[in-house]
């Protein structure tokens, strides 16, 4: 499913401004806003792209990477559904004709006089959503074998709080161990003889960012909860100490939120068939009890997800009528060239959250490439079925979301309809 937007750009003249762009003036600014999070030393990213002598090897990938918007990692789809999000780092496309006019014109440097100052990075730039107000971790890092299957480590951390708090973001992510980290979860521990499997609270899978809830909108955690880590590992021939922490955007003290929200398995596929050399779609369904605010999607798959929509089919408000007619449907979002390596949320902004109806059918649609066209296929020769380990597969989106009561859902509906902001609670 590739877009017709990406040959667009690659089709846009160049212009005078353009044939006059270098790195310290022009490219330096993008790469600091949008690039260098990662691309740093000590970061996730291959290379470090600081300094021009850094950058100019990469050039062409970069302006192929930057053109088929695979980078910065940002892949829904622009045309369908949804697309203003909160935190996107995505390139405009006036960004992306600079790079491209870049490296066309033989990615000079320019002049030293024009370089911005380098941008300072501290441990906590590797969180999406900015400070945290608390990091919880492991207090030691487990060390997986070189080799053998995948491992699952289990391990309880007392983040220590004697009252209750209610949570605006967070996010997991791995100290140390990002390649063999195949995903984390972690759950709330609040009674762990009555209930020592908890509640689920976040997951990171490779490349996530994080969770960021809506105004008013949160998650408790009551006093004296731990934080449960369970870690799906998959060894890659090196010996490598793992630790993971949780970090927490808290409510001010006695803040409480009116909305409890949650995030959702969606549209889940359990039984994949997926054929060797074929592109094979699943679909799934959940149905929402009452009416809700969707304010986050993120599809989940293994090596072979190639792309994901989330449609919501609404409740038919004719169902008492003899000729009911036919369902009334939208495409929320979609992402259609899905890149193994970013299990990336795409946190919907606040004014364009779906809110939907009590009876809604969120129906999810996936297709999975188990063919040799797909570079991340570990073997394409193969059939694969669903199943837990990483060279298994599975199809599902997590979604974000808050219920509301009817009389609240009418109120939002009424303010939209209008053009207005929904009133805060």
């Amino acid at each position: 499913m590739i877009r017709l937007s990406v040959f667009l750009v690659l089709a846009v003249p160049m212009t005078a401004a353009q044939a006059d762009v270098t790195f310290s003036k022009d490219i330096a600014p993008i790469f600091q806003r949008a690039c260098q999070s990662c691309h740093r030393p000590g970061s996730i990213a291959p290379m470090s792209l600081i300094t021009y002598q850094e950058a100019r090897p990469w050039a062409r990938a970069i302006q192929e990477k930057v053109l088929k918007r695979q980078m910065p990692p940002w892949h829904i789809d622009r045309n369908i559904g949804i697309n203003k999000f909160k935190d996107d780092p995505s390139l405009t496309d006036a960004e992306i004709a600079t790079i491209s006019g870049w490296v066309e014109h033989g990615a000079p440097e320019g002049s030293s006089a024009d370089m911005p100052p380098p941008r300072r990075f501290t441990d906590l730039d590797k969180w999406h959503m900015g400070n945290p107000d608390i990091v919880v971790s492991m207090s030691k890092p487990y060390l997986l074998r070189a080799k053998g299957g995948d491992e699952y480590y289990d391990v309880d951390v007392d983040p220590g709080f004697t009252e209750d708090v209610y949570i605006q973001a967070l996010e997991t992510k791995p100290d140390s161990g990002y390649k063999v980290v195949h995903h984390c979860t972690t759950n709330l521990i609040e009674d762990p003889v009555d209930d020592p499997v908890g509640l689920f609270l976040n997951e990171y899978a490779v490349g996530k960012n994080a969770d960021i809830f809506p105004n008013n909108s949160g998650r408790l955690i009551k006093a004296g909860s731990k934080i449960h880590f369970n870690i799906h590992l998959h060894p890659d021939g090196e010996a490598t100490p793992v630790q993971m922490s949780l970090a927490l955007k808290l409510y001010p003290k006695g803040v409480v939120p009116k909305y409890i929200a949650f995030t959702q398995h969606m549209g889940d596929s359990a039984d994949l068939d997926l054929p060797a050399g074929q592109i094979t779609r699943s679909d799934g369904y959940f149905r929402l009890p009452r009416p809700a605010v969707l304010t986050a999607f993120q599809p989940h798959f293994h090596f072979r997800g190639k792309a994901q929509c989330m449609e919501a089919i609404y409740p038919d408000v004719r169902a008492d009528s003899a000729r009911p007619g036919p369902a009334r449907s939208d495409t929320l979002s979609c992402v259609s060239d899905y890149q193994f390596g970013w299990s990336i949320t795409y946190n919907y902004a606040d004014e364009v959250s779906p809110l939907l109806p009590a009876g809604t059918v969120i129906h999810v649609t996936t297709w999975h490439d188990n063919s040799d066209r797909n570079p991340h296929n570990p073997n394409p020769k193969n059939w694969v079925g669903s199943g837990q380990r990483t060279n298994d597969e599975m199809g599902f989106a997590w979604v974000s979301l808050y219920y509301l009561d009817e009389a609240d859902y009418q109120q939002r509906l009424e303010a939209r309809k209008k053009g207005i902001s929904e009133p805060r609670p």
